[in-house]
């Protein structure tokens, strides 16, 4: 008599989150979480390249004022590879849209956030969004 099990297992959304404020990284990273997304976090722009190009997040949730490598090069970087060329990008920022770096236009951001004007649960609504869900 042969027994056969099957085993479903639910893929979890890969977000990663490249920002440099501790607090707010641990905050999204809990409300990802919550949420039940699979959540990578960087510190750094230089560290979130590296990141991404080992976990390749369905989507990225990036700042542009970071140390070491800001967002919009962190960006240029990504759509650089052939991963990454086409993964939906949200910036998640404390710049208004007019102060934003010129060049996020030619990097194909799927949208632009204003931290201080939505609230986390607002941020996880707007990447389901993203994503179709």
């Amino acid at each position: 008599m042969r027994i056969t099990c099957l085993v479903y297992t639910k893929y979890m959304t890969k977000i990663a989150i490249i920002e440099d404020d501790a607090v707010i990284n641990q905050m999204y990273r809990m409300k990802f979480e919550a949420a039940g997304f699979d959540v990578s976090t960087a510190s750094d722009g230089e560290a979130g390249v590296a990141m991404v190009e080992k976990t390749k997040p369905d989507i990225i949730l990036l700042d542009l004022q970071m140390p070491h490598m800001d967002g919009a090069t962190a960006l240029s970087h990504i759509r650089k590879s052939t991963w990454g060329a086409d993964t939906p990008v949200i910036i998640l920022t404390n710049l208004g849209a007019e102060e934003a770096p010129k060049e996020l236009k030619q990097l194909s951001i799927h949208s632009y956030i204003v931290k201080a004007e939505l609230t986390p649960s607002q941020v996880v609504a707007r990447v389901k969004e993203a994503l179709g869900e």
